[in-house]
C-alpha cells in the first residue's frame, strides 16, 4: 500500500487552505516596513527613524490557558492575549513594538480553529501598530495529540538607546503605581483548572460576586498597557510587568539591589475571580502573590512628586506604595509581611 503524508498524520491541503485564511488577516496589519511578510521563508522589515536603536526581544506562550479556550469553544481572543503579554514584556525597558511572529503547534489542523486565533493575533497587533510579520503552523500529531495545541509569539521592539528603562534610578522614597489587571491575563491557569476543573460544564458554573460564568473570568483578555503608558514613559523609572511568579517574582526585577517594594493591599481592587480562586482551592494569601498578579497588571515607579499626576492621567491607576531600603532577604512587603521568591522571609 502506498504511503502518503495525510495517512501519516499530515494534512497538507487542509494545513495550506487554513494557513490562506490566517495570511489574510496577516496582511492588513503590513505597513511599507515591511518588505516581506506572509508567504515569504523570512520577514523583512526596513528599519528607520532611529538615532541609536536598541532591539528588544521576547518570546512567550499562552500556557495552558489554551485549554479552557478549547473547552468553551472561544479561541478568538486567546491571540490577543498573547501579543498583549509580549508586548507589555517589552515595554517594561520603554521599547515600542516593531513585529511580531506567531506559532501555532496542533495536533489536528482544524482550519476554523486557527482562522479564529489568527483573527486575534491580526487585531492585537493592529492596535499597537505592529506588524504580524510571520509565523509557523505545525501540525503534530505525535507530539499534540487529539485537540491539544499551543500558542506562542515572538515580538521584536526598539528603543532608543539614552531612552532605554532599566530601573537603574529608582530610589528609596519612590512611588508605585498599580494598574489594574482584569484577571489571570495569561498566567496561573494551572491551579485554576485543578481548582475549577476544565470540562465545559464545570467552566459554565457562576459564583457569588463574579458577574457570569467561572470560564467567562478566566478567559478575560490579557490588558495592553502600551498606550496609556507610552506618553507618559518619560516621567517612569521603571515597570514591572506582573506576569508568571506573580507580585513577588516580578516587582523585585525592576529595582536595584538593595531595595524593596513596600505595597498595601487595601489601595487596589482585587478582581473576584482571585478571591474565587482563593476559598475554593483553600489557598494561602502567600501562594496567591507568588502566583497571581491579584489585581497589578503592571507596576510603575516614579518619583513620589510625579505620582498624583501620574496616577490621575491613566485610567484605573492606584499608587499602591513606596520603594524602601531592603531589610533582611524580603524584595517584596505588603500589608507588613515580607516575602522573597522562595517563600515568606
Amino acid at each position: 500500500m502506498k504511503k502518503t503524508y495525510a495517512a501519516a498524520g499530515v494534512n497538507i491541503g487542509l494545513k495550506a487552505k487554513a494557513i490562506s485564511q490566517l495570511g489574510k488577516y496577516a496582511r492588513a496589519t503590513l505597513g511599507p516596513q515591511v518588505l516581506s511578510g506572509i508567504g515569504f521563508f523570512g520577514g523583512l522589515y526596513e528599519l528607520k527613524g532611529y538615532k541609536n536603536p536598541v532591539l528588544v526581544s521576547s518570546v512567550d506562550s499562552l500556557g495552558t490557558k489554551n485549554k479552557i479556550a478549547l473547552a468553551i469553544g472561544k479561541l478568538d481572543t486567546i491571540g490577543i492575549d498573547i501579543v498583549n503579554h509580549c508586548v507589555n514584556d517589552i515595554l517594561t525597558c520603554g521599547a515600542s513594538p516593531l513585529f511580531f511572529l506567531d506559532y501555532i503547534g496542533i495536533g489536528k489542523v482544524v482550519p476554523e480553529r486557527i482562522v479564529a486565533m489568527g483573527k486575534g493575533l491580526a487585531a492585537a497587533c493592529k492596535e499597537v501598530g505592529c506588524p504580524l510579520i510571520g509565523g509557523e503552523t505545525a501540525e503534530l500529531r505525535d507530539v499534540y495529540h487529539g485537540d491539544d495545541f499551543d500558542l506562542a509569539g515572538v515580538i521584536v521592539g526598539v528603543v532608543e538607546k539614552d531612552r532605554i528603562m532599566l530601573g537603574k534610578d529608582i530610589k528609596a522614597g519612590d512611588a508605585i503605581i498599580a494598574l489594574p489587571s482584569n484577571g489571570l491575563h495569561t498566567n496561573g491557569y494551572t491551579l485554576a483548572r485543578k481548582i475549577f476543573g476544565e470540562t465545559k460544564a464545570a467552566l459554565s458554573k457562576s459564583y457569588p460576586g463574579l458577574g457570569g460564568s467561572v470560564g467567562a473570568a478566566l478567559m478575560k483578555t490579557h490588558v495592553c498597557y502600551y498606550k496609556p503608558l507610552k506618553p507618559h514613559l518619560p516621567d517612569i523609572k521603571g515597570l514591572a510587568h506582573i506576569t508568571g511568579a506573580g507580585i513577588v517574582g516580578n516587582l523585585p526585577r525592576t529595582l536595584p539591589k538593595g531595595l524593596a517594594a513596600n505595597l498595601d493591599s487595601t489601595r487596589w481592587p482585587v478582581p473576584p475571580i482571585f478571591t474565587l480562586i482563593q476559598q475554593k482551592g483553600n489557598v494561602e494569601a502567600e501562594e496567591m502573590y507568588r502566583v497571581y498578579n491579584m489585581g497589578i497588571g503592571m507596576a510603575v515607579i516614579c518619583a513620589a512628586a510625579k505620582a498624583k499626576k501620574l496616577a490621575g492621567a491613566i485610567k484605573g491607576a492606584k499608587v499602591v506604595g513606596e520603594v524602601v531600603r531592603q531589610q533582611g532577604e524580603a524584595r517584596v512587603i505588603i500589608d507588613g509581611k515580607g516575602y522573597r521568591q522562595d517563600k515568606v522571609a
